[in-house]
């Protein structure tokens, strides 16, 4: 690994570690960035991934996501409830996933259980210079 590379990356895993929990207040949740790297053959576009655990009735508030943000959510355990735009409200269980078109509204992402914790894998394809990747619906 070269030494631009590295410093590209750390720039980019503090970017994202300030960004995301602080627009992510919700209760009984927390996001943990995961990955972050460049698309060589899309130029100006990155893959960012993060970790969302929720505890038992755990929720995150509703929110927004960059416009250039194409977002692929993947349940690894437990159950969560979740709903974009006017789509119907839906319980997804591990092994489910869904996806989020740019400019979405998330106004409904919780644990469905208030007994058992869930955790989701957001994967998100964003501009490169996208740092802030969630915003609150006020």
């Amino acid at each position: 690994m070269t030494p631009r590379f590295l410093m590209a990356a750390t720039y980019a895993s503090l970017a994202i570690a300030t960004a995301m929990p602080a627009a992510a207040e919700g209760k009984g949740e927390t996001v943990t960035p995961h990955s972050q790297q460049s698309i060589p053959n899309i130029p100006g576009k990155s893959l960012v991934t993060a970790v969302v655990d929720y505890a038992p009735g755990g929720a995150s508030p509703a929110h927004t996501h960059p416009k250039s943000a194409f977002v692929f959510a993947y349940v690894l355990s437990g159950e969560i409830e979740s709903k974009v735009n006017e789509e119907p409200t839906r319980i997804y269980h591990a092994g489910e996933s869904w996806s989020e078109v740019p400019g979405a509204v998330h106004s409904i992402s919780r644990n469905a259980s208030k007994t058992k914790p869930a955790k989701l894998l957001a994967v998100f394809v964003v501009d490169t210079d996208d740092k802030q990747l969630v915003t609150p619906v006020k």
